[in-house]
């Protein structure tokens, strides 16, 4: 009996189910696009409340006044900057070399000579602290072998 009840409770939420998901897709397509003689553009400022040939409405107000607030004289130091951000970008020889064939670091090596005696005639040398590179020429990385800055 328990199990009889629970199955046509179970049946009865799933019809439910099915007419609430068909109930859904009720709208007509007359309703959304409406016939006559109006363009997408008509329809569109209608249901918008977009600016129109007949002076528009708040919403379109308010749009000019954003709009207008954006339109502003750019500053000298507007100009400067969009300067240096563009020769960021611009591509010449040095920049192409620069990124394609990057230098590899050749740390500086210091080095300390102790005092000592040189030459035959047994001169004597203060010590001294020197420097000299790691590697005797520049290394490159090969196109895309190493990404980081050093």
């Amino acid at each position: 009996m328990r199990r009889n009840w629970i199955e046509a409770a179970a049946a009865l939420l799933a019809a439910m189910g099915t007419v609430m998901a068909l109930g859904g897709c009720a709208t007509s397509k007359d309703e959304l696009l409406p016939h006559g003689n109006h363009t997408m553009l008509d329809v569109w400022q209608q249901e918008t409340g977009g600016s129109g040939s007949a002076g528009g409405g708040q919403a379109a107000r308010q749009l000019l006044d954003a709009r207008q607030g954006l339109r502003r004289p750019l500053t000298e130091a507007d100009v400067q900057a969009a300067l240096a951000t563009n020769a960021a970008y611009t591509r010449t020889a040095t920049n192409e070399i620069r990124q394609q064939f990057r230098r590899l670091p050749n740390p500086d090596l210091v080095m300390y000579v102790f005092p000592h005696l040189a030459g035959t005639d047994s001169v004597p040398v203060p010590g001294y602290s020197t420097v000299f590179p790691l590697h005797r020429s520049v290394q490159y990385a090969m196109p895309g072998e190493r990404v980081e800055d050093y």
